[in-house]
């Protein structure tokens, strides 16, 4: 039976035949599955869906979120799209699905960004596809640390500095509980001081609490809270989907520092992620220097900036450096493209450091 396009102009919210489908796919990806989409409907986006079907079962597909600009929208595939990409008529039938919904949709723009590794091959058959290198949105290079083995062989696999963090941690008396969505305003003043001592832009509170309320009751999120004599000293959201767990919010206070309450809260996400069933645990984004050569790692030490620091941290737990393919624009209208690309990222740099929140008057009184 022939493969047959089916696009989904408005995807239905509640759709487990499409995360059946992103379960079952080896890229299959939390970014590409129907909560994801209703969690950013709340921020100014709307989703469709392009589905290849082949015997009424679906064989390849990508979700796409758009962002309207006025009269027009840009489009945005994240982790995707999902096919074969060994089967040569996959592709081409799918993008041709794409076009005609951004044509319907009237797309300046259509970026993707596959859950792929990075490979020069396959990023000529993108470009030969009439796609175009772009800026990342997601992490381009990270850390994944395979989580089948025991309890015991990953506590091995990790540094010795970082295995006597996280028992030090325990010694002083840190716990570690599950936050409830009470804890998200808690989370999100850590997330403040967070934000101003390492200068990293966040979301606002609402933001955090929306991904608790999606992702948490649905059991794909947990919130973990470290305490110190009942003292709120850092906090972390993970969330899972399928075979794979990611790091992806952390916070921590100012105080109490030597206490080393993340390196307990990322061993706690690490247990639960394994005791859910997930293979990987993903740590969400390092210097893309290290993807590009990993060598770099062998000078972490002598840097500060950008993500240095973090990358010291999230490297303690062991992890392969994995560099993705990165993303690639299908552009429509060059002109309002071109402004897009240069004018507002300087805005939106501009808008973030006006915006950027002052320091709370207490890391924990949350009122």
């Amino acid at each position: 039976m022939p493969a047959t396009v089916e696009i989904q102009l408005r995807a239905p919210w509640v759709d487990e035949e499409w995360n059946g489908f992103l379960l079952r796919h080896p890229n299959g990806h939390l970014l590409q599955s129907y909560q994801w989409a209703q969690f950013k409907s709340r921020y100014g986006w709307s989703a469709s869906r392009v589905l290849i079907r082949e015997g009424g079962e679906i064989v390849a597909g990508a979700q796409v979120l758009f962002r309207r600009l006025r009269l027009v929208s840009a489009a945005y595939v994240p982790k995707g799209p999902l096919l074969d990409w060994s089967n040569g008529s996959q592709m081409p039938l799918l993008m041709q699905g794409l076009h005609e919904l951004c044509r319907r949709r009237r797309a300046v723009f259509l970026r993707l960004e596959p859950d792929l590794p990075d490979d020069p091959g396959q990023s000529q058959h993108l470009i030969s596809l009439g796609l175009r290198p772009a800026d990342k949105v997601q992490p381009r290079s990270t850390l994944i640390l395979n989580i089948q083995c025991p309890l015991d062989e990953i506590l091995a696999g990790m540094k010795p500095k970082t295995r006597y963090n996280i028992r030090l941690a325990e010694r002083k008396g840190v716990t570690v509980r599950e936050g409830t969505e009470e804890d998200v305003q808690t989370f999100y003043r850590l997330s403040q001081v967070t934000s101003l001592r390492d200068d990293f832009p966040i979301h606002k509170e609402q933001y955090y609490l929306d991904a608790y309320r999606t992702f948490v009751p649905a059991g794909l999120a947990r919130l973990f809270m470290a305490e110190y004599g009942g003292e709120p000293l850092a906090g972390l959201m993970a969330f899972a989907f399928g075979r794979t767990a990611w790091y992806m919010y952390g916070a921590s206070s100012n105080r109490q520092r030597n206490l080393m309450p993340n390196h307990l809260l990322q061993w706690s996400a690490i247990q639960w992620a394994k005791a859910r069933g997930c293979e990987t645990y993903d740590f969400w984004g390092i210097p893309d220097e290290i993807g590009l050569d990993p060598s770099q790692a062998d000078v972490a030490h002598e840097r500060s900036d950008g993500l240095w620091g973090v990358y010291r941290f999230k490297e303690g737990f062991g992890g392969s450096i994995v560099r993705y393919l990165g993303a690639y624009d299908c552009v429509y209208w060059k002109p309002v493209y071109a402004l897009g690309m240069t004018v507002l990222p300087k805005l939106r740099e501009a808008l973030y450091r006006l915006r950027r929140a002052p320091a709370p008057d207490s890391e924990v009184d949350v009122g």
